[in-house]
């Protein structure tokens, strides 16, 4: 079997482990720290956007450490550091123990995450790309399905017990998942997709020539800027249901703690099919225009969360948010790959991630301090269905650039 399976099954693992206990769990833990602590919401909000804007100015360095080392030794340290910041977190008594708990756990999420997972994969894959990144990032969208178990066993067992238990399991798992990863094909005598690195050159097997961009090259083009607007856009959204889900579920429209988690689930299994989906989509369409229309799918499902009321609107909430993050996550990272090439895919990717997470970041503070201010997300949640349609267009203006000289 193509060695390359193997790794998008180890990044399967690695991300589902990764969705299930940070980044779809995250809202869980926000009632609870407040109850016990009295943090207010933009305070909470604050430390999810502590994550993401680690993980962002990480990233130049962090696509330097994979591309100077090979990922199995950054995902290795990196997950090492996730379980620690975990079993940190379990034993916070104050916001300053909280802030640098979660400092931790950006820094090993990160480094034991999705860049080197999705680096790899690029690297061992050409025609089947963006089948393989869906393959992959369905792990992180799988990962959500445990959001109902973390919920319930937070209510059962507390906050930090939980905590303690999530440290236990990434360490145990994710660490050994980690060894499994390899930095290209041509170091095993093979290429992209399969087959061997001495294949004929009339050979069908033989991946198509790609472009081949260094990292200042890929900077200059205008094509670079307008993908990481649209990601940018894209995660202000993602970033901001991501924390504030369950509370405006709860608070908003009325939903038990319980039944908010089932429509996470709910949203999490969406996700999932719509990464699966993108991959076979990106590998027989064109990107720029699928792009597009997952935009608009985000801005309507914003609208629809904004003004609903039942259980009914927050499904119908979750399939339209969840058909656009799963389709527009997958190809959005398959086309940077089209466009700039192997080579500096991870330096790429990281510049591209110091300027996403401007979005991951401001999405949640900002919904926190309009629900602060105004004692509902509405006017946030309109607002960044705004901007995703502003972005649609950005996507069809990311053309692929002309090969470097």
């Amino acid at each position: 079997m193509f060695y390359g399976w193997i790794i998008v099954g180890a990044g399967f693992v690695i991300q589902f482990l990764n969705g299930g206990l940070l980044f779809h769990s995250f809202s869980a833990y926000v009632l609870p720290l407040q109850a016990e602590f009295g943090w207010s919401r933009t305070i909470l909000a604050s430390a999810f956007a502590l994550i993401r804007l680690e993980s962002g100015l990480l990233g130049p360095l962090q696509g330097w450490l994979i591309d100077r080392f090979g990922p199995r030794k950054v995902m290795t340290v990196g997950n090492g550091l996730f379980a620690i910041g975990f079993l940190l977190f379990g034993r916070t008594t104050s916001l300053t123990t909280f802030y640098v708990a979660l400092a931790i756990i950006a820094l090993g999420s990160s480094l034991g995450g999705f860049m080197p997972i999705a680096t790899t994969v690029t690297q061992w894959f050409s025609r089947h790309r963006s089948t393989a990144l869906g393959l992959t990032l369905a792990g992180m969208g799988a990962g959500g399905l445990l959001v109902p178990l973390v919920v319930h066993l937070i209510e059962a067992q507390g906050w930090r017990w939980m905590a303690t238990w999530s440290a236990i399991l990434i360490a145990t798992i994710t660490i050994p998942a980690s060894q499994l990863m390899r930095r290209n094909p041509e170091d095993y005598d093979q290429l992209p997709d399969g087959g061997a690195a001495t294949t004929s050159e009339g050979d069908d097997s033989a991946p198509k020539p790609e472009k081949d961009f260094s990292a200042s090259e890929a900077l200059r083009t205008p094509t670079f800027w307008f993908l990481t607007l649209v990601h940018a856009s894209a995660l202000l959204i993602v970033g901001t249901v991501l924390v504030h889900q369950i509370p405006h579920m709860v608070e908003a429209m009325g939903l038990t703690q319980a039944r908010a988690g089932n429509v996470v689930a709910l949203l999490v299994v969406v996700v999932i099919c719509g990464q699966l989906s993108g991959g076979w989509v990106g590998d027989r369409f064109d990107k720029r225009w699928v792009i597009f229309l997952t935009m608009w799918l985000h801005a309507a499902a914003m609208i629809i969360f904004a003004y609903a009321t039942t259980t009914t609107g927050a499904m119908v909430f979750a399939v339209l948010h969840g058909i656009a993050w799963g389709i527009r996550g997958t190809i959005i990272n398959s086309i940077r790959a089209d466009y700039f090439g192997r080579r500096a895919y991870a330096t790429i990717s990281g510049f591209s991630a110091l300027l996403i997470m401007i979005g991951m970041t401001t999405g949640p503070m900002f919904s926190g301090i309009v629900r602060d201010v105004t004692g509902s997300y509405r006017v946030a949640f309109l607002t960044l269905a705004g901007i995703a349609v502003l972005a649609s267009v950005a996507a069809l203006a990311a053309r692929p650039p002309p090969a470097p000289r």
